[in-house]
């Protein structure tokens, strides 16, 4: 069966974009079609990234409230089954100052990430159904990537967020699995052997509103909040109980997999394992 789907995880700073990015280039070095979906894409075919979801009572009552904002509301949002879908962040970069930062801060409170942990399933389970559908129907064979959409943001929602079961979590994984095993899927899983020294690496390579809003996330709700962790230390401590998850959801899934250690963040290394990896693709 023709490999169709690529995914690249691993916790915040282990190397997923570069290495999402590295996987890419060398399909399109071997002659093979390639589409990036990397994090934060705001077209992302099996993800939602700045949408919120809208009942249709919900969104006459934003209109209602946001008078102004009417005809961009109504012309940028999309009817989903008994509600509407407003790509938000999408907007916001088209219309500029005519979308007011304090409505789509209203409207960030029902992005499909700020739900409640079964709406976020269900929706995101829809949307992975709808992208495999959309793929074994198209004519061309080529392979798609992702970063971090199959296990990094169910567990975030689920683990982060929600603290919900180590069985909703696991479950989550398993149902997006079972989604996606018709495109033949390869998991890519980027280790590392030091969380703490991959987070403060992290907080040294990016701008400190990140680290900030990274900490407040990982401490002030779910996990983090239930057990009291503050700080650095409390972030790491969630991030390796994200670890031993994902490590445990690994082992558990049926599709091609293969770990990969960046520990020492050695990208000539990386690069030659991955043509390995890879060379049976072309």
């Amino acid at each position: 069966m023709a490999r169709q789907l690529i995914l690249v995880e691993g916790l915040p700073g282990s190397g997923k974009s570069t290495i999402a990015k590295m996987v890419s280039d060398i399909l399109i070095q071997q002659g093979l079609q390639v589409q990036l979906f990397q994090e934060g894409n705001l077209d992302h075919p099996a993800d939602y990234d700045g949408v919120a979801f809208y009942t249709a009572e919900e969104f006459e009552d934003l209109l209602s409230t946001y008078e102004a904002c009417r005809g961009i509301l109504e012309s940028g949002a999309t009817t989903y089954r008994n509600g509407y879908l407003i790509p938000y962040r999408k907007i916001k970069e088209e219309r500029g100052k005519d979308f007011p930062d304090d409505v789509v801060q209203e409207i960030f409170s029902r992005d499909i990430y700020e739900l409640s942990f079964e709406q976020n399933v269900d929706l995101i389970t829809a949307k992975w159904r709808s992208f495999t559908e959309s793929v074994l129907s198209a004519p061309d064979d080529s392979i798609t990537i992702f970063e971090c959409c199959f296990i990094q943001n169910p567990l975030t929602i689920g683990l982060v967020k929600c603290n919900q079961s180590r069985e909703d979590n696991v479950q989550y994984v398993l149902d997006l699995e079972r989604i996606a095993a018709p495109l033949n899927p390869l998991l890519i899983y980027i280790h590392q052997q030091d969380i703490a020294y991959t987070f403060d690496k992290a907080m040294k390579e990016r701008p400190k509103e990140w680290s900030d809003g990274f900490i407040h996330y990982y401490t002030n709700q779910g996990l983090g909040n239930s057990k009291g962790y503050q700080g650095v230390e409390g972030t790491v401590k969630v991030l390796q109980a994200r670890k031993e998850l994902e490590t445990e959801i690994y082992h558990m899934l049926k599709m091609d997999k293969h770990w990969l250690d960046n520990s020492d963040y050695n990208l000539a290394a990386c690069r030659e394992e991955l043509k390995k990896i890879l060379k049976e693709e072309s």
